[in-house]
């Protein structure tokens, strides 16, 4: 197919709001959070946990992408696995802000059509991405915060959680050591926000993002996570979800600078990545990564961080890392 046949099959697709039959092969990618993970384990944290909730959110995605199944769905399963792991800052293990409270974010994408779903400062919700998919589905307000994101959730059957359940010891452990050091934490250097970004094989793309902040952070605040271009983009070129010191990713829009990138300069998406991460944000003063995927399946993770916690699902092999 010449390059004009195919800008015309991607127009008609946009235009129409259905993906063609390509049957391209599928990829998801994913992330724990970025951070200063060496010094996190020389205090004793182990990795294999980390690994083994990345092998577990894979599997759950992949078996929706094999299956033919929607980006946005397996986007979606993938960050619900992830929200279900205490061992990661969003959904059960989550951080607490200054009143011992779990404040979650949460946002997805399709690339397809360009509807998004957003949550913010969200609590005794048990999966905030599921609440973000219900507020896309809802297809009128594209972010709801707070108590009127929660009253949302009531009224559409989105399951909830008591405190206990988000009360994770070891959380509780950081939350009373930095109130007594007076510190806003990101997680303490070991794990940060949670994503999924997924081709499937109709090559439509998704990206979805879910965290529970900064540990001992001002009740209200909102980071980078649910606020579509900063945390979480993702259209026809590519799928970006972040991590990291989310005012930087704000004020430099990272997700939907990298796309913009790809879009006007004519680049690849790791060089694309790559600026996004080590010039734009590193300016900025901020510290984390990202992941992404592009409509071709090229996959790009950078960081500027000591590691980030991430994994690549395709061809029925699944690897993670954490450095």
């Amino acid at each position: 197919m010449n390059s004009e046949a195919g800008e015309l099959r991607r127009a008609l697709s946009r235009a129409t709001g259905s993906a063609c039959s390509v049957n391209v092969d599928p990829v998801l990618v994913l992330h724990g959070g970025a951070g200063a993970l060496r010094a996190a384990l020389e205090r004793g944290l182990e990795e294999e946990p980390f690994h083994q909730a990345l092998r577990n959110a894979a599997a759950a995605g992949w078996a929706i992408l094999t299956a033919g199944g929607a980006a946005l769905d397996a986007v979606e399963a993938a960050v619900v696995s992830l929200e279900d792991d205490p061992c990661l800052n969003a959904g059960r293990g989550s951080v607490l802000n200054q009143d011992g409270v779990c404040e979650m974010d949460a946002a997805l994408v399709c690339g397809r059509t360009g509807r998004a779903g957003a949550v913010a400062a969200v609590t005794g919700i048990r999966n905030p991405i599921r609440l973000a998919r219900a507020v896309y589905e809802a297809n009128g307000p594209v972010l709801l915060a707070g108590a009127g994101a929660c009253a949302f959730a009531r009224a559409h059957g989105t399951v909830t959680a008591p405190p206990e359940y988000f009360h994770v010891d070891r959380r509780l452990r950081q939350w009373r050591e930095a109130r007594a050091r007076n510190h806003v934490m990101l997680d303490h250097g070991e794990t940060g926000t949670v994503g999924a970004v997924a081709l499937d094989r109709a090559g439509r793309l998704a990206a979805a993002t879910s965290t529970g902040g900064l540990t001992n952070k001002l009740p209200g605040r909102v980071g980078d996570t649910p606020l579509i271009g900063a945390g979480t983009f993702a259209d026809h070129r590519c799928a970006v979800s972040c991590t990291g010191t989310g005012e930087a990713f704000i004020r430099t829009v990272a997700a939907h600078n990298l796309a913009a990138r790809l879009r006007w300069s004519g680049t690849d998406l790791e060089r694309a990545a790559r600026a996004a991460i080590h010039e734009d944000l590193a300016a900025a003063g901020g510290s984390g990564g990202l992941i992404a995927v592009g409509a071709d399946g090229a996959v790009a993770l950078p960081y500027n961080s000591e590691g980030m916690i991430r994994a690549v699902a395709r061809a029925g092999q699944t690897e993670t890392a954490l450095f």
